[in-house]
């Protein structure tokens, strides 16, 4: 959709406010790649280019979580990501402004990018346990965050329960699904993980290169968790190569039981998929619960 010329003098006025230098619109333009928000690259006269997402005015608190979390991603100085720059609403519409960073997937250091990741999960707290200080989104679907000091509790009543609860009111249910949820405290019991500081949608369309070959990674739903909520999604929906992996076990290698726990943090990710998309999701969150009720006996 076209959107209106105000909008754009709108967003060009907060950018130039928060660096102090006026430049008018010289172009924006459209860009592919998502299915949620509209995405443009503005550039004004100067030759200064921003990322811009654009919503409906509802999308704001969204818009702001993510900028919050891409701040706290990089206040950590671990790994590369877009650095916010401003947002609001401005005519009816909800806004996100990011630094524009030129991505070159063909100059790709994936072992750096493991290792990238793996420094970033070394960031941890010892104050409030797992969680983070506002609920924010998965996808579009709202990602609860209030704090526990259980992580097996946090993973039941916070990702497996209320996407279970979403699938229930939008129709789907699963055999046995509800008793491998009321399991969960107990599957995890012997798994204390530290609060670490996850990007928590982190599938191989949220990663990428700048052209010298640096990680950059973006569109988190962060929060304090388990490590490895990361990398079992990693391997999900595949992207990812040996590389990666390498990268981030010389930094820290992975927990004795990683690969028992791995479907358990899918399962979050595929409820999610359920009740966004629906389709043949339905049938491999099923394949998941089976499996998962099979070697937990």
């Amino acid at each position: 959709m076209a959107e209106a010329e105000s909008l754009w003098s709108a967003i060009a006025a907060v950018i130039n406010a928060q660096r102090d230098r006026p430049s008018l619109i010289q172009q924006a333009q459209p860009v592919g790649g998502g299915c949620i928000n509209r995405s443009y690259r503005l550039v004004l006269e100067d030759g200064q280019a921003w990322f811009v997402k654009l919503n409906q005015r509802d999308s704001l608190a969204a818009f702001a979580a993510e900028a919050e979390a891409l701040t706290a991603i990089a206040a950590s100085q671990t790994i590369r990501v877009p650095t916010p720059i401003a947002w609001g609403e401005a005519d009816r519409t909800a806004y996100l402004v990011l630094e524009w960073l030129d991505i070159d997937r063909g100059a790709s250091d994936w072992q750096q990018l493991g290792a990238d990741l793996a420094q970033l999960h070394r960031q941890t707290h010892s104050a409030q346990g797992f969680g983070w200080h506002r609920d924010n989104v998965i996808g579009q679907t709202p990602q609860i965050n209030p704090w526990q000091w259980d992580w097996g509790r946090f993973w039941q009543v916070q990702r497996i329960q209320f996407q279970l609860d979403l699938a229930a009111r939008n129709g789907y249910r699963w055999p046995h699904a509800q008793a491998l949820c009321d399991r969960i405290p107990d599957l995890l019991a012997d798994h204390q993980p530290k609060p670490a500081l996850v990007h928590g949608d982190l599938w191989s369309g949220n990663a990428s290169f700048l052209a010298d070959g640096t990680p950059v990674i973006f569109d988190p739903a962060t929060y304090y968790g388990d490590r490895e909520v990361d990398l079992a999604m990693t391997e999900l929906f595949g992207g990812f190569p040996p590389a990666f992996y390498e990268g981030y076990r010389q930094v820290w290698p992975l927990d004795p039981g990683y690969r028992s726990r791995r479907d358990l943090y899918n399962l979050y990710h595929v409820l999610n998929h359920v009740n966004l998309f629906g389709g043949g999701y339905v049938h491999q969150a099923q394949r998941l619960i089976d499996r998962l009720l099979a070697t937990s006996r």
